[in-house]
């Protein structure tokens, strides 16, 4: 049988991330919505699915490998206090997974395990994306003011 240990510590680490950013985006979803922003609620939980969704490829993965998902370790996060925070929050914890992926995608190729690989790449293609989102609702917030951004 194959020694998997290394794939599966890297598909491990990211799993970390990925629950860690659907309960941080959960969370700020029902912030967002206490607070009245309901835009901003449905654009927080809609990318808490998104990072679940993530995060039950990786499971699915590790199990397929014969490991063990690791889902009692989460990155803390602060209660973000403002619609700024929120976002400058959720983009530390997007390029956290950015760096992890890249990482990972490296490791992997060694093993020639292109299923592994493909997971990740996949996931880096949304991180990516919601980076972008993220880094452009804080540049308009910038240009226009937090006042009209919030009316939006």
């Amino acid at each position: 049988m194959k020694d998997n240990s290394s794939i599966i510590q890297v598909l491990n680490f990211q799993l970390i991330n990925e629950l860690s950013a659907a309960n941080q985006y959960f969370l700020h979803s029902k912030i967002c919505k206490n607070w009245g922003f309901i835009k901003i609620s449905k654009k927080e939980y809609k990318e808490s699915i998104e990072e679940m969704k993530h995060a039950d490829q990786l499971i699915d993965r590790i199990l397929m490998l014969n490991g063990e998902p690791n889902m009692r370790i989460l990155h803390q996060f602060k209660v973000s206090k403002n619609i700024i925070e929120i976002l400058k929050n959720d983009l530390k914890l997007e390029k956290i997974s950015q760096i992890t992926i890249k990482k990972g995608i490296l490791s992997i190729n060694k093993f020639n395990d292109y299923i592994s690989q493909n997971i990740l790449i996949n996931i880096l293609c949304d991180t990516e994306k919601h980076i972008y989102w993220l880094e452009m609702q804080l540049k308009l917030i910038k240009k226009i003011g937090l006042s009209h951004y919030i009316q939006l």
